[in-house]
């Protein structure tokens, strides 16, 4: 397709670059960092054995990961970051719904990768966490400000790093025996830690398509989402399970002592040294957000006042938020894993409907056939407002509301549950049934053919040929 837009979000076919398997070290590294050790101690901290917290973090990374690894087959195919992917479902003006709930998850989650690396920086080398803060935000900021591909290039080799660096630690450790017992089973504790798995993985959803939108448009669908899948999958797993074990050998110890505990069980000063692989990670995944926070800032302003991008106005939205994630750092305190685990729910309630609707939109309704020009109309064909997926997301968060289960709120279910937090398991099928049975009254193939006459300038009595 040979399309203009005034928008350089869109990554044209001759500028396609690179190969599908480079998916896997970006999303492995991704996974692989000090912040998802934190994910897998929630199940631990809450009373599950490390057995059954094992088997929760696998089983939740599994299932987060599966529908997340189905959004980065959408990059390839339309070269468009993955929040701008929302107009066609919730229109013009109606995406600033989903696109300011990822500004918050791209903040939050930044504003606590930030806090983490204070304290650990503080825990190993006594540097003043507000000092850790800066040089933490500054190295993840310069990152992001260089650009896609140098990201990729320092996934690649972290990746390397961590690979070697978790073998030595899953090989060599030796658990105690008792930690090997299974024990009772907590249907609590457990579902607490399978979902907070999944929404971790999950929540890569909102800018997975990012990083695979550079690549070329004959790329299967399958190669991308295997790479993507198993490459987030191994390494969110492996580093919540290193969680897992840390947490269960030393649960007194915060997330940063008791991975360094943990090392020097193997050999002294092993722990600082995969303390620090961890924040290696850390620092990219951080870059990561901040990179796809600009772009939805962006893309935000662009639906009130249309602009056009550039290099400057770039730099400055992410100076902007990264600002904003170091204020809330700065003002944060309590306990951290505690705290995670709060924020991951609400990402999870919040997601789990988008997640579903672009799914079945991309898959089922449309088929992948979308216009990219008309995704940056204002007056386009997807109009301002589009009432399906705006209902379907909002019956399907609705429908969740019951079965919340959070320190904020608990629905009515979930007491009837004992806490148990099964949200996912209803939001995900009730949005999307709901999206799919109210486009059951568009015109499919007219809704295909406008998108082919936007792009390609199809003369619209010939036959749907190109579009199926």
């Amino acid at each position: 397709m040979l399309i203009e837009t005034r928008s350089i979000d869109y990554v044209p076919l001759a500028e396609r670059h690179g190969k599908a398997w480079h998916l896997w070290p970006v999303w492995f590294t991704g996974s692989a960092h000090l912040a998802t050790v934190a994910t897998g101690t929630i199940g631990i901290a809450a009373g599950l054995s490390l057995v059954w917290t094992a088997l929760a973090v696998v089983l939740g990374s599994a299932l987060g990961t599966f529908f997340m690894a189905f959004h980065s087959t959408q990059g390839p195919q339309l070269g468009l970051p993955q929040m701008i992917q929302s107009r066609p479902q919730f229109g013009h003006k109606g995406a600033l719904l989903v696109w300011l709930v990822a500004l918050v998850t791209y903040i939050g989650f930044n504003a606590f990768n930030l806090l983490l690396a204070g304290q650990s920086l503080q825990a190993v080398a006594g540097i003043e966490p507000h000092v850790a803060f800066i040089l933490f935000g500054v190295a993840a900021l310069a990152l992001a400000i260089v650009g896609h591909d140098w990201i990729h290039v320092a996934q690649r080799w972290i990746a390397y790093l961590m690979i070697g660096t978790l073998l030595v630690f899953s090989l060599a450790l030796r658990l105690p025996s008792g930690l090997l017992v299974a024990g009772p089973f907590l249907a609590v504790p457990f579902l607490t830690q399978f979902f907070a798995a999944a929404s971790y993985q999950l929540s890569w959803s909102i800018y997975v398509s990012d990083y695979s939108r550079y690549l070329p448009r004959d790329v299967g669908v399958a190669s991308s989402f295997l790479w993507t899948y198993f490459g987030a999958m191994i390494g969110g797993a492996w580093m919540m399970l290193v969680g897992s074990v840390v947490a269960a050998i030393s649960p007194q110890l915060d997330v940063a002592l008791a991975v360094e505990a943990a090392g020097d069980l193997i050999y002294p000063h092993f722990g600082l040294f995969l303390l620090l692989a961890s924040m290696t990670g850390l620092v990219t995944i951080a870059s990561l957000n901040f990179y796809g926070a600009s772009l939805t800032l962006l893309s935000v302003i662009d639906s009130v006042k249309p602009i056009r991008c550039t290099p400057s106005k770039r730099v400055a939205s992410l100076l902007f938020i990264g600002a904003l994630a170091l204020l809330i750092a700065w003002f944060s305190s309590g306990d951290f894993v505690q705290r995670f685990g709060d924020l991951l729910a609400v990402l999870l309630y919040l997601f789990t409907p988008w997640t579903a609707i672009n799914l079945v939109d991309f898959y089922l309704v449309r088929r992948g056939h979308y216009s990219v020009r008309e995704i940056f109309n204002p007056a386009g064909m997807y109009g301002s407002w589009n009432w399906r997926g705006l209902t379907a997301y909002g019956i399907g968060f609705v429908a969740m509301i019951p079965f919340f289960s959070t320190g904020i709120y608990t629905g009515p279910v979930a007491r009837m549950l004992g806490g148990a937090d099964i949200a996912m398991v209803v939001g995900l099928p009730v949005a999307g049934l709901v999206y799919w049975i109210v486009c059951q009254s568009m015109d499919i193939k007219e809704d295909r053919r406008e998108a082919l006459v936007a792009d390609i300038g199809l003369d619209p009595d010939e036959p749907l040929v190109a579009a199926e």
